[in-house]
């Protein structure tokens, strides 16, 4: 059984997307500690990557080939300036040598080691493999980026199988939504509860609290950041940030200071319906404009979906609940990092296998559940939220236009938040006795879906929008 802990699902990393950036960029630094465990880091005299599949037919546009290059030398995702990113990037392709692990200086031409490949490897679709050159012998890795900045290594025996292998040592396994209903009633806790006990299990909750403490100060630095950061998004498309006049024409006249003021000076902003719907949406649009331009965010569960859950949590602190605090935060997180890892076992986070269904889609459930637990909803009816709102995202394709983070993208996740709010309070209204399509159904028919749906609608910019839009109209 697959073990996933929320902080495996909630990951703080560098936009635009967590399979096409912050994969690569990870897979960059076990390729780094391989060669370091086998005594061949010192040797090394070259190196190049070879990109495959969607990592290659929309890696320009998700920043791939940036994101190994900063992965070669050593930055961390989490905690680089990212305002020194291109910087760190120009430098690399003015002068043609490469920091190899903030250790070593070799040569690196970036037009000439970073392969595109168009075709696809057997394992998955966002495949790279790793080329040193060590006493006139290549020796390579191959290394796949799963979705939501998960990343496995070939692994031959279970290759062909198209399997991954995983342990589980949490206390109450769940690969299943039934299974972690019955251990809710089991141990009379709600879905956070459950969840924390098997946190608990590997670490202290002191440094649980910690964790989720800097996650959701993450997710509110960006929707304080994209609020207030006005132009075009980089990449060509010249698309202009709605985010900031959005939130300019709501906030009025308050005065704040930093993101925990502006907080506090929305809770006290009376609101309407209508502004309720246009807050919501400009906490998502906020989030992945931050997202598009490299900036840092939370994959929930991955970058291109990173949105949804924020705008959805900022929605219950600033609408429902003017008292809420960290335990609420905390209750939020805890609930959607397992609903998301629930879909990640049966069925896939990744746009490059599932289509668009995989990211807003599975943000959505994660969401809509969360928001359910905190109004009040019983374990059963947090699975109907769940449910309700992926049912409604199946079939969602991923069609970038120009392999870009944008358009579609940043506005799905503003609906994918809306239609989260609403899945909640349908399923507060709901019998679970009387519904007709559980969790479980949903995630399989989810997978199902994902393998019938054609290739080039699952992040390869080959269909839908990405070629019925002229770019030069944009």
């Amino acid at each position: 059984m697959e073990c996933i802990s929320v902080f495996d699902m909630l990951k703080i990393g560098v936009g635009p997307s967590s399979s096409h950036t912050l994969g690569p960029w990870r897979a960059a630094e076990r390729w780094i500690q391989e060669l370091k465990d086998k005594k061949r880091f010192d040797k090394v005299e070259m190196i190049s990557v070879d990109l495959y599949g969607s990592l290659s037919l929309t890696g320009k546009g998700h920043a791939t080939d940036y994101a190994v290059i900063l992965g070669l030398t050593g930055a961390d995702p989490e905690r680089i300036p990212v305002e020194n990113i291109n910087s760190i990037i120009d430098d690399v392709k003015t002068h043609n040598v490469l920091l190899f692990n903030n250790e070593k200086s070799i040569p690196f031409d970036f037009k000439s080691n970073i392969i595109f490949n168009r075709k696809f490897l057997p394992f998955h679709s966002n495949g790279m493999v790793f080329t040193a050159l060590i006493n006139g012998r290549n020796y390579k890795s191959t290394y796949y980026s799963i979705g939501g900045g998960f990343v496995v290594q070939e692994e031959r025996k279970v290759a062909k199988a198209n399997k991954i292998i995983f342990y589980c040592t949490f206390p109450y396994p769940i690969s299943y939504g039934e299974e972690l209903l019955k251990f809710c009633d089991q141990l009379q806790l709600p879905i956070s509860g459950v969840v924390l006990e098997n946190e608990k299990s590997i670490r202290e909750e002191e440094s649980i609290d910690f964790e989720l403490k800097r996650i959701w100060n993450t997710m509110l630095e960006c929707m304080y950041v994209g609020c207030h950061t006005e132009g075009n998004l980089p990449g060509g498309l010249n698309v202009r940030r709605r985010a900031y006049d959005m939130h300019k024409n709501l906030i009025g006249e308050c005065n704040y200071e930093n993101p925990q003021e502006w907080l506090e000076s929305i809770r006290h902003t009376e609101v309407k319906f209508r502004q309720i719907l246009k807050w919501v949406s400009c906490f998502a649009l906020a989030v992945n404009e931050v997202n598009a331009s490299l900036g840092r965010v939370v994959t929930a569960p991955t970058n291109g979906s990173a949105g949804v859950i924020p705008s959805v949590l900022m929605y219950y602190l600033v609408i429902e609940n003017h008292n809420a605090d960290f335990e609420h935060i905390k209750k939020f997180l805890l609930v959607a990092g397992e609903i998301g890892s629930i879909f990640k076992k049966g069925a896939t986070i990744s746009a490059a296998m599932g289509g668009c269904q995989a990211e807003i889609g599975v943000s959505s459930a994660m969401a809509a559940g969360a928001l359910c637990e905190l109004l009040g909803g019983t374990p059963e009816q947090v699975l109907v939220a769940a449910e309700i709102a992926m049912e409604h995202h199946l079939g969602l394709t991923c069609d970038p236009i120009g392999g870009l983070v944008q358009i579609p993208c940043i506005e799905r996740n503003a609906m994918g938040a809306i239609k989260a709010i609403n899945a909640a309070e349908l399923a507060l209204d709901t019998d679970p006795k009387n519904v007709k399509v559980p969790l479980d159904k949903v995630v399989s028919t989810m997978w199902e879906t994902a393998k019938d749906m054609n290739t080039k609608y699952k992040e390869t910019s080959e269909g839908g929008l990405a070629v019925g839009v002229n770019m030069s109209d944009c």
